[in-house]
């Protein structure tokens, strides 16, 4: 027995991190975002894919983006909504800026309380500028959720129970968990699929209201447009729209800091020519255990 499920996704807006430079830290030890191009969260692109399947096997879901970030960040839900997310909210203020991974589930968590009734949570299992896992569970303990990790396709969901096959240390398993809970997906599940056309026309000039300029024709377009399409004016909620505490929220709310961030790249100062000789294969191994590169 199938039922139309209200599914949120968490996606966030990252830096590349294969551009890092000099200028990647700001003096207060946080990710200087504006130095950094700004991307969606590979794993994330991963989780939204899960939702959308799920929204199509089961009639009448709806599937919503959950970001947080600077205005910029509203380029992740219009991202979603391309690929046929219906909605988005955009948690943007200055009280959850330089949040670690225990304010951001923090903030979370109070938006998906006010988003209320959502069946599956969904994410990435984590985010390529931190590398931490921790947002997912985190966010499954404060709203005292049941939670799936490093899923790599949920396959069912009847009777209020998912199915989910995870890909773990030492292989595959499967597991069911009732709902509502919280799911993060690995990058190893399907890959997101492209922007619908029809989906970018309609959803093109679809912004916040911070991110609303009227010097740019997308800002021009947005306010001339959203008068008659609603939809085109996105979701922006701050500390106060969700009720939470400002003590727990950004720099306020982070017991972790950040000392530093580098771009470090091996560099080979050798190379070697070996043959298929099992002295040659010997040989290698004897140096890499020497070495303590392996073993």
């Amino acid at each position: 027995m199938t039922k139309a499920l209200k599914i949120v996704v968490l996606a966030k807006q990252v830096p590349d991190t294969r551009n890092v430079g000099k200028d990647a830290m700001t003096p207060e030890g946080t990710v200087n975002r504006a130095a950094l191009p700004a991307i969606f969260n590979p794993e994330d692109l991963n989780a939204l894919e899960q939702a959308l399947r799920l929204k199509e096997q089961n009639p009448g879901s709806t599937v919503g983006l959950l970001t947080m970030g600077p205005p910029r960040a509203g380029e992740i839900i219009r991202q979603g909504l391309f690929r046929g997310a219906d909605t988005g909210w955009l948690l943007t203020d200055r009280l959850f800026a330089g949040a670690d991974t225990l304010a951001t589930s923090y903030a979370l968590a109070t938006a998906i309380k006010k988003i209320g009734d959502v069946d599956i949570v969904i994410g990435g299992r984590q985010a390529i500028d931190g590398d931490t896992a921790q947002v997912g569970p985190q966010v499954a303990q404060k709203l005292g959720l049941n939670q799936v990790t490093y899923a790599e396709e949920i396959l069912k969901i009847e009777n209020n129970i998912a199915t989910i096959r995870r890909h773990i240390d030492g292989g595959v398993e499967t597991v069911e968990v009732p709902l509502p809970c919280v799911i993060t997906v690995n990058g190893s599940a399907a890959p997101c699929r492209p922007c619908n056309a029809k989906l970018v026309m309609k959803y093109k000039y679809a912004l916040c209201p911070l991110e609303v300029d009227a010097n740019t024709e997308a800002g021009r377009r947005n306010a001339e447009l959203s008068k008659d399409r609603p939809y085109l004016t996105l979701n922006q909620w701050s500390v106060a729209d969700v009720d939470g505490d400002p003590n727990q929220c950004g720099l306020s709310g982070s017991p972790t800091k950040v000392k530093t961030v580098q771009n470090i790249v091996f560099q080979a100062k050798e190379s070697k020519t070996l043959t298929a000789s099992d002295a040659d294969v010997e040989g290698l191994i004897k140096e890499l255990l020497d070495e303590k590169i392996i073993g």
